[in-house]
This record gives C-alpha cells, sequence and structure tokens, in this order.
C-alpha cells in the first residue's frame, strides 16, 4: 500500500486545508516577487502542509520546484553549490528563461559551528537570489536573526479538528473504507492539529479492517508537548484563567524559565491597568519561587504557576488579536554577554574557598567584595601582591578584583611580582610562603606551628588590620605568637 501522505498531496493551493490566510499570504508572496525580491521563511509546527503548500504554488504558477533539505547538507560550499546556483539560474530546462521555485526545508537546521558556516551562506543566498525561494522551518526562532530579517515570513498554524476531519473523510470514500463519524473525530482528536500524522493514524487502522470504527481507532499517545511561542500566544491573547493554567502543563518549560519568557513578552500585547495587574501577578510568583530556592520545598511551584499562568490571563482586559512577534528573554542575552565575567569570578572563588575552608557562595558574597575594597586600582600594591601569590591569580583575575585593566603595566608588574613572591616562599620554607625566615628556624617550630594549625587556637586576623599594621610589620621581625598561626589564605596578608 502506498503512503497516503504522499498519495494525498494536495497539488494545488486550494487543496491545503485549515490555513487559509497563510496560504493566500504565500500566493501573495509570489505573484509580486519581481516587486520585493525577497526570500519567505514559511514556519509552523511539523504535519501543518509547509512544504506541501510550498510544492502546490510551484505547481499553480507553473514554476518548476528545486528542493534542498537542510539536514542533508549543511557546508557552506555545499549550499552555494546546490541552492546558490539554483537560486540564480533561469530554469531547470535547458536554454529556457523563467522562474524557478527554491525550496529549502528543515531551514531551522542551519545553527551553531556544526553547520560550517551553513547558517551564513543561506542568509547570503538568500539575499543575492535572482530567484525565489521558500525556506521551510518548524521553529521560527531556532533560525539567525539576519536570516530571519532578510525574509518576509508567512505563520502555518495548527490545523484544527474541523479541517482534518473532512480530509480524512475524502480519504476514506476514495480508497472505499466504510467508516463511523466518531472514529474520524477520534484520530483527529489525538493529532493534535498536525494533519500528517492524522493522515498516518488513518492509514494504519484501515490496513486491519474493512469498516472503521471508534473501537479500531486505538492511537497511541503522543508527545503533545507545546511549544513556548503558541502557549504565550494562548495565556496572553486567548485562554481564560484556567485555560491558561492547563496549557501549562503541556510547556516544556520549568517556572523560572517560564516566568522569564512571559515578564519578557507580556508588556507586547498588555497595557495601562491590565499590564500592571499582570506584573503584580508576576511579582507574586517570583516570591513563591523564591521560596523553592530558599527551602527546596518545589511544591511552592504551583502557587508560583498558579500566578504566572491564570493571574495573567485574568488581568486581559478586551480581545487581542493580530500576530505579534514574541522573543527570548532578554535575561538570556544578557547572561550571554556576562559569561565571560562570571566564569572568573567564579574560578576566583572556587580558589579563595578551597584556600579559606569555606563555600564558594560565602567566598564570592562575602570575601570578594572585601578584597575587591582593600585593593581597588592596586593602590595597596604590596598587599594586591600578596593578594596575588596567595590566590595565585593571572592578570584577568587581578584586574576583575582590583578593578584595574588587565593590560596596564601596574597589573602585570604585580603579577610577575606575585610570581616572584610565591617561587621565593615555596622555596625557602616549603610551603609555608609569606613568612619570613626566622618564622621557621627550627624544626621544634615547625612543629608548633603544625599543631597550633591543627587546632585552629590562633586567632586569624583580618585583611583591614594588615592594611593598617603593614609599615610596622615590614620594619621589625613579627612576635613569636605570629609565627605560630600557620593559617593560609587571608592571614598570609599580616
Amino acid at each position: 500500500m502506498s503512503d497516503w501522505t504522499e498519495k494525498y498531496r494536495p497539488t494545488t493551493l486550494s487543496e491545503v486545508r485549515g490555513n487559509n490566510k497563510a496560504r493566500d499570504q504565500l500566493e501573495e508572496w509570489a505573484r509580486t516577487w519581481d516587486d520585493h525580491r525577497e526570500a519567505v521563511i514559511v514556519h509552523g509546527s511539523p504535519g501543518v502542509g509547509k512544504t506541501s503548500a510550498a510544492h502546490a504554488l510551484a505547481n499553480d504558477l507553473g514554476w518548476p520546484a528545486m528542493e534542498l533539505n537542510a539536514s542533508d547538507n549543511r557546508q557552506a560550499d555545499v549550499i552555494e553549490r546546490i541552492a546558490g546556483e539554483a537560486a540564480k539560474s533561469g530554469t531547470l530546462t535547458a536554454g529556457g528563461a523563467g522562474r524557478r521555485l527554491v525550496i529549502l526545508d528543515e531551514a531551522d537546521n542551519f545553527h551553531g559551528n556544526a553547520d560550517y558556516g551553513g547558517s551564513r551562506e543561506v542568509t547570503r543566498v538568500v539575499k543575492n537570489a535572482n530567484q525565489p525561494i521558500v525556506l521551510v522551518a518548524n521553529e521560527f526562532y531556532d533560525m539567525s536573526q539576519s536570516l530571519r530579517n532578510a525574509c518576509e515570513t508567512v505563520e502555518f498554524r495548527d490545523v484544527s479538528k474541523r479541517s482534518i476531519v473532512p480530509v480524512l473523510r475524502d480519504i476514506c470514500r476514495r480508497e472505499g473504507i466504510e467508516f463511523e463519524a466518531e472514529a474520524l473525530k477520534k484520530i483527529a482528536d489525538a493529532t493534535s492539529g498536525d494533519l500528517r500524522s492524522a493522515v498516518n493514524d488513518l492509514q494504519a487502522v484501515a490496513e486491519e479492517t474493512s469498516r472503521l470504527t471508534v473501537d479500531d481507532v486505538v492511537t497511541s499517545e503522543r508527545d503533545t508537548t507545546q511549544g513556548i511561542f503558541d502557549f504565550l500566544d494562548a495565556l496572553i491573547k486567548e485562554e481564560d484563567a484556567e485555560g491558561a493554567l492547563r496549557a501549562s502543563y503541556d510547556v516544556d518549560e520549568n517556572p523560572d524559565e517560564m516566568l522569564n519568557w512571559i515578564e519578557d513578552n507580556v508588556p507586547k500585547d498588555y497595557e495601562g491597568a491590565e499590564l500592571a495587574d499582570a506584573y503584580e501577578f508576576l511579582s507574586n510568583a517570583d516570591r513563591w519561587l523564591g521560596r523553592v530556592r530558599a527551602t527546596q520545598n518545589y511544591s511552592y511551584w504551583r502557587y508560583a504557576t498558579d500566578n504566572m499562568t491564570a493571574g495573567v490571563a485574568a488581568s486581559r482586559r478586551g480581545s487581542k488579536g493580530g500576530w505579534t512577534r514574541y522573543g527570548p528573554p532578554s535575561y538570556w542575552s544578557k547572561l550571554g554577554r556576562t559569561k565571560g565575567t562570571r566564569n572568573t569570578r567564579d574560578a576566583i572563588a572556587e580558589r579563595i574557598a578551597e584556600r579559606e575552608g569555606t563555600s564558594v557562595a560565602t567566598a564570592r558574597r562575602e570575601i570578594l567584595p572585601f578584597l575587591s575594597a582593600m585593593t581597588h586600582h592596586c593602590k595597596n600594591r604590596d598587599l594586591t601582591v600578596q593578594m596575588a601569590a596567595v590566590y595565585e591569580l593571572d592578570e584577568k583575575e587581578v584586574s576583575f578584583v582590583t578593578g584595574s585593566g588587565k593590560d596596564t603595566n601596574k597589573v602585570q608588574s604585580v603579577v610577575e611580582d606575585a610570581k616572584e613572591l610565591l617561587a621565593e616562599e615555596t622555596v625557602e620554607h616549603s610551603g609555608g610562603a609569606f613568612f619570613d625566615a626566622g618564622d621557621s628556624s627550627d624544626d621544634t617550630d615547625t612543629t608548633e606551628t603544625e599543631t597550633d594549625a591543627g587546632d585552629g587556637s590562633s586567632d586569624q586576623e583580618t585583611l583591614a588590620a594588615a592594611a593598617e599594621s603593614e609599615a610596622e610589620t615590614t620594619a621589625s621581625e613579627p612576635a613569636a605568637d605570629d609565627t605560630d598561626d600557620g593559617q593560609a589564605g587571608l592571614s598570609d596578608f599580616m
């Protein structure tokens, strides 16, 4: 038995079901291509007819179609050779002149380094093409921004049940299959707007019986995870409080991520009092998420989700129509921009924590700000050198702590002196760095120092005290009880 999705694929745009507006937009784009000469991105969920519509368009206009699948060949040179040349040539038939339609399927697969420049090459191709190009994508925002900005966009929505059922009914009649109307409705319900899956399910059931009944339809439970953009559309524009909450159950985002998505996108459709009310609910959700982080009691997630979904939907005043360009949270781009700085901070904090016997969070929150204040712009140079030696900081790390430029002579000389100091003290004292030679005059003193360090009986002075007494300690030998301290890390600055 042949594949029914191919056998009954639409041959004209008029046969494309469930997306009349998108179908008309696509046709208008093609007929006016000479005026704008832009490519078009056709995007939407799998199985809603995007690729079929592109081929039907080519058939309606009498244009030869050339299809390239992005998953097959993603390297830049392949894109240039196949898609690029196809987009420049006059026709598939030798010697003729006219239009051809280049269809680039799964165009959202062009992303990241694995494509070897494929995304950049596609962007260049669509900007310079002499032929109309249709890029077909499931996830619009997985495509690069430069590529999205270079093209027109047409969105195909999930096909409604009332549009799927007539297609199934027509196929049954053509195949001579008797059916119960409820059986077709059950198939349509189970496929969640995916027309292709509905046809596949119908064919699978029809192969086992000559008459299709409700009892015969035992379609397996599908992954009905909802895309975040569809969820935002439902939450902000369509669903009531209960519907918004139920829609959130199908979104593959945890409450923290969902909150970021909603708070960044709700101002695009809400304004005035409704926006104020929505943000009040979002602030309540954030409080509950804070309790989760503080107590690790994840049962509080339900209250956060109630506020950010049902609360935001209940804040809506009036209907919201049209299409809105939702985008990922700005918080994510901020994290991307500051990733290098945060990595530097965390590396220093880990070194401090290991040396001082404290947690990384304490080192980051309490000790690092203290060090930054004490060594600001390397003004207390000797103390800065000692700090760099104790924690083995490089130029970038010293620059981070002190606020000085890492390429300045001041920072570079601090790091060089710290390396020399560390090397000298390591050789002389075998791990007792930053103490004068008299500190370890004999084996008995060393043993006493280790014993004191083990029971923690010595008091550790602060960096502030070290800074105030720095001149005195360099002018005279340290007291005997100082030499018995044995503490490593912050006390090394004394």
